[in-house]
């Protein structure tokens, strides 16, 4: 468990930040861009569960353990001898989001078009967190052309990002408030 007594520890000063293993990296580091647009993200879900209906408060808690997980996966670099076990993305984590997405997915409309964000307020924060989980799955891929990462913390990721677009539907009361994209409409 984590224990933070210290909030400043001075260490970072100069650009520098440590990783699980305690290899010093520059704050710039593709790894550390990850788990900051994934610690981002978690901040954006603090919005949504101010905004979005009940049933969906348990499902974005979830979300926001997991992303810690996801932090703690992308700040522990994949090693051959490691000290202790690492905190990875499972599998089963991956699962359980493809079952939301089904369940959430099974009684809306089908598209024929593009969905605008927004709708309603909630339905709007989950398209932001949308589109910051797709940013953040663009650096997590370019740290795995980099170097070895759990696969399931790219496909966590790609999941997710699918889920806030369902969720974002059943907020805008079941697709029915969502705005379409209409091709060419100012041209």
């Amino acid at each position: 468990m984590v224990k933070l007594n210290k909030i400043y520890t001075k260490t970072g000063d100069k650009g520098k930040t440590s990783l699980v293993s305690g290899k010093r990296v520059s704050k710039d580091n593709i790894r550390i861009r990850a788990y900051g647009t994934i610690d981002e993200l978690n901040s954006i879900l603090g919005v949504v569960k101010h905004h979005v209906s009940k049933k969906l408060i348990k499902i974005v808690s979830e979300i926001q353990n997991d992303l810690f997980d996801l932090g703690a996966d992308l700040a522990t670099p994949i090693s051959k001898s490691p000290k202790f076990p690492p905190l990875r993305i499972t599998e089963n984590q991956v699962k359980r989001l493809e079952t939301a997405i089904d369940k959430f997915n099974k009684p809306l409309s089908s598209l024929n078009s593009f969905v605008l964000p927004g709708g309603s307020i909630s339905a709007a924060y989950l398209h932001n967190a949308r589109t910051v989980t797709r940013r953040a799955e663009t650096l997590i891929v370019e740290l795995n052309n980099k170097e070895k990462i759990n696969v399931f913390s790219m496909t966590y990721v790609n999941r997710l990002s699918d889920l806030f677009f369902v969720l974002s539907r059943v907020e805008n009361a079941n697709g029915k408030k969502d705005v379409l994209w209409k091709p060419g409409q100012n041209t």
